[in-house]
């Protein structure tokens, strides 16, 4: 069932179904995004597993903060209020790229209730100095900064998971994209990461490969890589996603 739960800063979208004797899993979705991008794993799961998607705050469904605190730390008190709501005592977390940083957050405050942490395409700690580049190119050109960073995300992307992908970019307004990226820059997830000592893997792109990339910061975390997909492999091959995911899942009691 679909249904709004109240957050720390308004209402949260969360479509929540399915049973079973799995461990129920949680899965967060990226900047632009929303539940809707993990339709593939939820139907995948369903017949056997309790699966629940949210919209981060300012996406989809999902009330804007007023106050613009898109801070990674704020989207893991959303989840928290979405698990104590849904009383996910222990549960599995997936989160793709903002919503990795989001998991992180989240399971360097709640360790006990995490069984086991999935990150797709989740961004590693950012160097300072690209942080300021890129922010600084923002914020003087903002459109074509975008348009460019946008381009090489969505580079091998499905036809149509590309116009999903662009009708969502299109949702976010300027304001509330430099609050998210600036946050994603200046969120370290390494130290809850390390902290963390349940199962993790990362599942990765060719888009993920540069000398900040998570696997290269934490290489002791298990990486698997699905070729020839955008950013967003579990909108491109969901099958091939799903399949590294049941693994996983299957070392999860």
């Amino acid at each position: 069932m679909v249904m709004t739960i109240t957050g720390p800063a308004g209402e949260l979208y969360v479509d929540d179904a399915g049973s079973g004797g799995g461990v129920p899993i949680l899965f967060l979705h990226s900047y632009a995004g929303t539940s809707a991008h993990w339709k593939p794993q939820l139907a995948h799961l369903r017949p056997r597993r309790r699966a629940v998607a949210m919209d981060l705050r300012g996406h989809g469904h999902s009330d804007k903060p007023p106050d613009g605190d898109y801070s990674v730390p704020s989207l893991a008190e959303d989840i928290a209020a979405v698990v104590d709501a849904l009383e996910l005592r222990r549960f599995v977390l997936v989160g793709h790229s903002l919503g990795g940083a989001a998991a992180a957050a989240y399971v360097g405050k709640h360790p006990q209730r995490v069984a086991g942490l999935v990150l797709a395409g989740a961004p590693g700690k950012a160097a300072p100095e690209q942080a300021r580049q890129v922010m600084g190119s923002l914020q003087s050109d903002y459109d074509k900064t975008m348009a460019g960073y946008w381009a090489s995300l969505i580079a091998d992307a499905q036809p149509e998971v590309r116009e999903t992908l662009d009708a969502g970019m299109r949702s976010v307004d300027r304001e509330a994209s430099l609050a998210i990226i600036g946050a994603i820059f200046g969120y370290d997830p390494l130290p809850a990461l390390s902290a963390y000592d349940g199962a993790k893997l990362i599942i990765d792109t060719a888009h993920g490969e540069s000398p900040t990339s998570l696997h290269n910061q934490l290489p002791d975390i298990k990486r698997k890589v699905i070729p020839g997909t955008s950013h967003w492999p579990h909108m491109d091959k969901p099958q091939e996603f799903n399949r590294l995911l049941d693994e996983f899942l299957a070392w999860i009691a």
